[in-house]
């Protein structure tokens, strides 16, 4: 026991571990106590009850549509989150300036003050911008509540407008100026700033093609020193994209399959007025095709057969064009052939040894889908006619994406809509599609002024009035005025490019022509008719029917004597001709195999006598080829044309009806410079030819200027002949050249394309010539449209 007492005194001994422990625990609940007493309460949310309103400073909104748009009705419990959120409803509806909701007892006070009404907008500061486009371009109206966004947001769209036109330093700032009545001006202050231009557009990358060739590619131009003029040196951030679409096509169109842009800097010159534009770009290697076949994998169905419709052959430069123009040719042979949804996938194999591209056309059996319908939308004045005819599918066709995205190019290259959108959706079941096609239309008519100078006839000036779709279907219909110092022409013309519903373009002209040239002892007057009908029979190939009615006269110059022919010719007064021919045209020169060459022949025939004085028969034949070669930069053309009048009858033939060569034909000779003379009388008249042949060689090159200036160069070589004069009254004449002789020319050429038109100065020298032909050293043509 005593342990346990001394154990006891032992605990008793340790007394002061015992204090310490329990003031411990005592500190411990007094901080716990301290810690519980410093914690905040929990404050509860304070509510109001709304039984009434009170709508102060409200003039045009009803106080009735305030409450409402509060979203709290009378009697409700409120919190104060609830009337912030009232308070924000209100001022998003955008028609309060200032808003504040203020609880009395259990009233809701509202007080507000309205945007003011805009009175009038008015645009100051604009010179090249005319008002109507700024006005119609903004939000903002007369009448309408003003509010600050909208006026920055309308500053910012006609700051758009100036930076299209490359002034990009414009500002426009919008201010108001207070009226009674809670009324405002809006006025658009606008510092239209000076335009930007390109200093300079280079290249970096480019091997194949010289920055002069690339150059000419782009639609943004370098400043040059008919920058007053020329607007395609301005800055314009949206043409970049298209300028960088029109490279790719470019390089891919010549075979260029690995090309791409890197990128496409501007930059600031170091004066901050213009602008540097560098692409920097990879071309990659030039291709071209392989191996070229066909393959079937539809049972029936012969690829030997799919395989001769193919033009492309191997060795061609590669280009995506030909690609999907054989694509075409095969499933346009399905079609004939009735073999429905059929699909060529091409399968292209590439062959880095040789540069070339295997492509391996597959045909295949694609989904089973049709199409339900065409849906047109947006056209007010255009037919929807005129927008079907595009496609060359109809409702319940087999569906052909391809074909789709074809049409959709036909109707933007109709040039009637500003914006031309064809998309498909799924139509009333998942086998069937419906065609979207949405448009914007705009204006298709113009007025032309326009004015030339030739040597031949003088200065002259045109006006053209052309409307592109006529009534909205499509039609072309032009009235045409010219006049120059030696001829003048009124012409009436009208097109149906789709004559009875059909791929027919039925062309008419009806005019009248006078001629008072310095270059014959005689005048001429006529009157004429000519409808024709064009179709096509192949893809680069045409036919064209074609009848003519004139009545014709020539008649004796003031003061003027005139020689046998001549005189007996007037003496026939006014003939006419009802003549009926048939054309055939092979063009290549856009859409054949190769993008820098082509060729143009023409070949047709006329036969007069279907009515009318005059009985005949006139062939004639055009050839043009061309090429462009070094890189592009020189373009060589050989042309021939050929024309034989047949004499018919016991009637002579008159000097309107035969030949007569002029500058535009056979260069280095005035205008009925060549060919058989009769010199009787004192005189020297000019009494053409009824069989003539011209050959023209030529190429044009860059002089090594800045291409800017539009200069280039050019060389010519002419040779031709204009003989024979059967059928021709010749009592009392004295002819001379009757037999021909073949003409030589040489000549070099200065090529400017200036804003006011291309204008061409040609010098030349007869190299081999007759003594009696009348030689023209130097010739200038002009032609501007202002």
């Amino acid at each position: 026991m005593a342990y346990r007492r001394g154990a006891g005194t032992s605990c008793g001994t340790a007394q002061p571990h015992g204090n310490i422990l329990w003031r411990a625990l005592t500190i411990f609940f007094l901080f716990a106590a301290m810690s519980f007493t410093a914690v905040p309460q929990v404050a509860q949310a304070q509510t109001y009850t709304i039984s009434s309103f009170d709508v102060q400073g409200n003039r045009r909104i009803e106080t009735s549509t305030i409450i409402a748009r509060t979203g709290i009705t009378p009697g409700q419990s409120v919190t104060a989150g609830q009337l912030n959120d009232a308070y924000q409803r209100l001022l998003d509806s955008g028609v309060f300036e200032t808003v504040e909701l203020t609880p009395r007892g259990n009233t809701l006070v509202i007080e507000v003050a309205e945007y003011p009404t805009i009175n009038k907008i008015s645009i100051e500061g604009n010179r090249r911008v005319k008002d109507d486009v700024l006005i119609q371009a903004i939000s903002s109206q007369p009448r309408r509540v003003f509010t600050p966004q909208v006026a920055e947001s309308d500053a910012d769209k006609i700051a758009e407008i100036y930076s299209a036109q490359g002034r990009v330093s414009a500002t426009v700032i919008p201010r108001i100026i207070r009226r009674s009545d809670n009324r405002v001006d809006l006025v658009f202050e606008i510092a239209e700033g000076t335009t930007i231009e390109i200093e300079r557009v280079s290249f970096v990358g480019n091997r194949a093609y010289s920055d002069r060739r690339l150059r000419r590619v782009l639609e943004s131009k370098q400043a040059n020193i008919l920058r007053t003029f020329l607007r395609g040196d301005t800055f314009i951030a949206d043409r970049i994209e298209f300028d960088k679409q029109v490279l790719r096509d470019f390089y891919l169109s010549r075979g260029y399959v690995d090309f791409r842009i890197n990128s496409a800097n501007v930059e600031f010159t170091r004066e901050r007025d213009a602008f540097y534009l560098v692409m920097n770009i990879t071309e990659g290697q030039k291709f071209s095709f392989g191996n070229i076949s066909t393959v079937s994998e539809i049972p029936g169905v012969d690829a030997a057969e799919y395989q001769k419709a193919l033009k492309i052959k191997p060795g061609v430069t590669y280009s995506p064009t030909l690609i999907e123009n054989s694509i075409a040719r095969q499933e346009r042979l399905g079609l004939k052939q009735g073999v429905d949804f059929l699909r060529v996938e091409p399968r292209v194999t590439r062959n880095d040894r040789d540069l070339t591209l295997d492509v391996q056309f597959v045909l295949t059996r694609g989904p089973r889908i049709f199409v339900e319908r065409i849906d047109i939308e947006g056209n007010t004045t255009t037919l929807d006619r005129v927008i079907r005819r595009q496609f060359d599918t109809v409702e319940g066709d087999p569906f052909n994406p391809r074909e789709i995205r074809q049409s959709a190019e036909r109707i933007r290259a109709l040039g009637f809509f500003s914006v031309a959108e064809v998309e498909t959706r799924e139509g009333s079941s998942p086998s069937q599609v419906i065609v979207d096609v949405d448009v914007q239309e705009q204006p298709t008519g113009s007025l032309a002024l326009g004015g030339s100078y030739s040597v031949s006839d003088g200065f002259g000036i045109a006006i053209r009035l052309e409307e592109r779709n006529f009534l909205g279907r499509g039609q072309e219909f032009g009235l045409t005025l010219s006049t120059a110092q030696d001829s003048e022409q009124y012409v009436i013309n009208f097109a149906e490019p789709y004559l009875l519903g059909r791929k027919l373009r039925f062309d008419l002209g009806f005019g009248l022509s006078r001629t008072n040239s310095s270059f014959a002892s005689y005048d001429t007057k006529s009157v004429f008719f000519n409808p024709q009908i064009s179709y096509a029979i192949g893809e680069l190939s045409s036919l064209r029917l074609r009848y003519n009615w004139n009545k014709s006269e020539m008649s004796q110059q003031d003061d003027e004597v005139n020689g046998a022919v001549i005189a007996s010719e007037i003496a026939q007064g006014k003939r006419s001709t009802s003549s009926l021919g048939l054309a055939y045209v092979y063009d290549s020169r856009l859409g054949g195999l190769n993008p820098n060459a082509g060729v143009l022949f023409e070949v047709g025939v006329d036969a007069a006598g279907l009515g009318g004085d005059n009985k005949y028969f006139k062939t004639s034949t055009r050839a043009i080829a061309q090429t462009k070669v070094l890189n592009e930069e020189m373009t060589l053309r050989a042309s021939f044309e050929a024309g034989a009048l047949h004499w018919q009858g016991d009637d002579f033939s008159r000097a309107i009806d035969r030949y007569v060569l002029g500058p535009s034909t056979f260069r280095g000779f005035e205008p009925a410079g060549i060919g058989p003379r009769d010199l009787s009388n004192g005189q020297d008249d000019a009494i053409g030819g009824n069989y003539y042949w011209v050959a023209r060689f030529e190429s044009d090159f860059p002089l090594g200027l800045p291409e800017e200036l539009g200069l280039r160069g050019g060389v010519f070589y002419d040779i031709g002949n204009l003989y024979n004069i059967n059928n021709v009254d010749t009592t009392g004449a004295n002819i001379v050249g009757a037999d021909g002789s073949i003409r030589q020319v040489i000549g070099v050429s200065l090529l400017w394309d200036t804003p006011f038109g291309p204008l061409r100065f040609n010098f030349s020298q007869a190299v081999k010539k007759e003594d009696f032909d009348k030689e023209q050293n130097f010739d200038f043509t002009i032609q501007a449209r202002f």
